[in-house]
């Protein structure tokens, strides 16, 4: 069955970094578009970053556009995300989505911790 572990969050202060990883199993992972989802309390689900199959694309939200770089390594089917100048409203469960290329459905993680606080 398909697994997607997430692991890297915790607490941080503000201006600090985290890189999150999450590593998956039961999917040929060179063929899915993997991103990185995360919820606030109160707040719906948003993207933060996906990736495409390849690595050659990257998309962003605005919100994590130049402090957040997705990547992968298809070797170790894995994707990580790395967040600089982390800030308050940076708080939230991550959670690690990966979507096969050409489907309409995904699977999730089960989420980890981002706390950013002084």
């Amino acid at each position: 069955q398909v697994q997607l572990v997430e692991s890297g969050g915790g607490l941080v202060q503000p201006g600090g970094s985290l890189r999150l990883s999450c590593t998956t199993s039961g999917i040929i992972f060179r063929l899915y578009v993997m991103g990185w989802y995360r919820q606030a309390p109160g707040k719906q689900r948003e993207l933060v970053a996906d990736i495409t199959s390849g690595g050659g694309s990257r998309n962003y939200a605005d919100s994590s556009q130049g402090r957040f770089t997705i990547s992968r390594d298809n070797a170790k089917n894995t994707v990580y995300l790395q967040m600089n100048s982390l800030k308050p409203e940076d708080t939230a469960v991550y959670y690690c989505n990966a979507r096969r290329v050409g489907s309409t459905t995904s699977d999730w993680g089960q989420g980890t911790q981002v706390t950013v606080s002084s």
